[in-house]
């Protein structure tokens, strides 16, 4: 992995990062782990390492909605296609199925109005129930935090827990993720990389999303702090879901069998051409993956068995970031480097 290791760190001595966690697995055969850069807390800088925490963002979606949802569907507890309805009476459109919610294909709007960190939002909840759909439901796609924010609900309508425990209990414990948490306590920021600057002062060990930070910081949407190394162990259980008696293989399969416009279940699927991932163009069909908008990104060949578990804080440096253009040339680079 020479090229990939020269790759990020010549972006980070650009300036285009301010460093990363990379970890890259192939089928237990191949391990590559190494951080770049440093970030600053105001005061002072600090080295990233490789057990630095990251806000996730959303990488939330698919490390704790969509596993929880399924853990629920195997007790029996959900069907993914019951309406919303059954399980959140108050939500106004019938026709939208928890598998829409997951798709990315609801009609709900990706999100709502801008309000600042500051601000008080104490209705969020309802302003996302009164919303109208912008399209009939499974007829298109259209990502969604809205979506999604809701299935965390109604995860814990229905499980009678909150999201934080019941994720921890059914999937990060069972699967040694020790250092995967929502709302990190104090004892944590000095290894939590600082994210934005906002009101003159760096965003530590509080989520960056001002949605999930006017609800608590646990939402469905987003919230979750990680390391690589408890990323590249939920990987893992996605590459061999066999090894662990969580949810049935068969289910976690259908997750990404059936892409439709580049979305299975929560996660993004390579599988048109004319919908390029931000895996890049040369990683093979099947492939899954998700970004967060920090500067976060997983993604899996399950073929070959490969993860890439790519963390950074790009948004340290304002939100006009550079991270989506770099994220397919590193993915293709990685793959580049393990065939050749």
């Amino acid at each position: 992995m020479d090229k990939v290791d020269r790759l990020v760190g010549g972006w980070v001595r650009d300036g285009l990062l301010p460093g990363a966690v990379l970890d890259i697995t192939v089928s237990n055969r191949f391990r590559f782990q190494k951080s770049y850069g440093l970030y600053t807390d105001g005061t002072r800088e600090h080295p990233i390492q490789l057990n630095t925490m990251f806000d996730i963002a959303s990488l939330t979606k698919v490390t704790v909605t969509l596993p929880s949802i399924l853990v629920l569907v195997t007790q029996g507890e959900l069907s993914l296609d019951s309406s919303v309805q059954a399980y959140l009476p108050a939500f106004r459109h019938p026709q939208v199925t928890l598998r829409h919610l997951l798709m990315h294909a609801s009609g709900l709007p990706p999100d709502l109005p801008y309000l600042p960190r500051k601000a008080a939002r104490p209705s969020l909840f309802e302003e996302i129930l009164a919303q109208e759909l912008l399209f009939q439901p499974g007829k298109d796609k259209l990502y969604s935090d809205l979506g999604m924010i809701l299935l965390g609900i109604i995860v814990e309508r229905v499980s009678g827990e909150p999201l934080d425990r019941f994720v921890k209990q059914h999937i990060f414990d069972p699967l040694d993720m020790r250092h995967t948490v929502f709302n990190p306590g104090s004892e944590l920021r000095d290894r939590i990389a600082a994210t934005e600057q906002v009101d003159g002062a760096y965003v530590i060990g509080e989520v960056h999303d001002e949605k999930s930070f006017h609800l608590g910081g646990v939402t469905g949407s987003a919230g979750l702090f990680a390391t690589a190394e408890d990323l590249a162990r939920y990987a893992a259980w996605w590459l061999q879901p066999e090894q662990w008696d969580i949810v049935p293989p068969s289910l976690m399969r259908e997750a990404t069998a059936a892409p439709v416009s580049g979305r299975g279940l929560g996660w993004e699927v390579k599988h048109d051409p004319a919908n390029v991932p931000s895996c890049g163009e040369r990683w093979p069909a099947g492939s899954f993956g998700h970004t967060g908008f920090t500067g976060t990104s997983l993604w899996v060949e399950p073929e070959q068995g490969i993860s890439v578990v790519f963390l950074t804080n790009a948004v340290h440096f304002g939100r006009n970031t550079k991270i989506r253009e770099l994220r397919p040339i590193l993915h293709e680079a990685v793959l580049s480097s393990y065939l050749s």
